[in-house]
């Protein structure tokens, strides 16, 4: 009994020492990066997060933006066809936060967005055309709604490009390059957004009346 009684106080000793060590030792891994790349890392998914967000936002907002041009411009179907055509690839390509370190189905989520981007534009200068259109106070109120989204999405594509570069920056440089050989060996740089400056730009459109 009485040996039993000598293990127990050397258990009761150790547990209160072994806490001791680690909260001594946990600050000094924060102090030294240890939690910096993880911390990046879902910085930012956030900012992807957000950038989703403001992308389904716009998708939401096409077909009833469709629907009103279409009231008054139905001959113009080869525009609202596109429109409708580049919504749809555009929401058949979802990259979550799992598949970030995927360059091609990035650049093809990008390349779809950026389809989008033009044919809304082509969609928005019929507009141009038609002044009953244009006067149209639901018209108004969805390309009102439509200028906002893309502002929107300019901001969330910038927080995201910031939260990139801050992760991709902490897997390469000291102390934090540390962690990445010794603990995070999986974690890889996540790709930014690279769309050419043409296809940003909206397109000239000419209509033969």
């Amino acid at each position: 009994m009485q040996a039993v009684h000598l293990v127990d106080d050397r258990n009761s000793v150790k547990l209160p020492f072994i806490t001791l060590l680690i909260s001594l030792f946990l600050p000094v891994l924060a102090g030294c990066g240890f939690n910096t790349i993880p911390t990046n890392e879902e910085k930012a998914h956030a900012a992807w997060s957000e950038v989703l967000n403001q992308y389904q936002r716009r998708s939401d907002l096409i077909p009833n933006l469709v629907e009103t041009v279409k009231g008054y411009a139905q001959h113009e179907q080869a525009v609202l066809t596109g429109v409708v055509e580049a919504r749809a690839k555009a929401t058949q390509t979802n990259i979550n936060a799992d598949m970030l370190n995927n360059p091609e189905a990035m650049q093809q989520f990008i390349n779809n967005q950026s389809n989008l981007t033009g044919a809304l534009s082509r969609l928005m200068a019929v507009a141009e055309n038609y002044p009953d259109l244009k006067a149209n106070q639901n018209f108004l109120a969805l390309q009102s709604q439509l200028e906002g989204t893309e502002n929107r999405i300019a901001v969330a594509r910038r927080d995201y490009i910031e939260a990139v570069r801050v992760y991709n920056t902490a897997l390469k440089t000291m102390p934090t390059m540390i962690w990445t050989w010794l603990w995070y060996r999986d974690a890889k740089p996540m790709p930014t957004f690279s769309i050419d400056d043409a296809a940003e730009k909206a397109p000239k459109v000419e209509f033969n009346k």
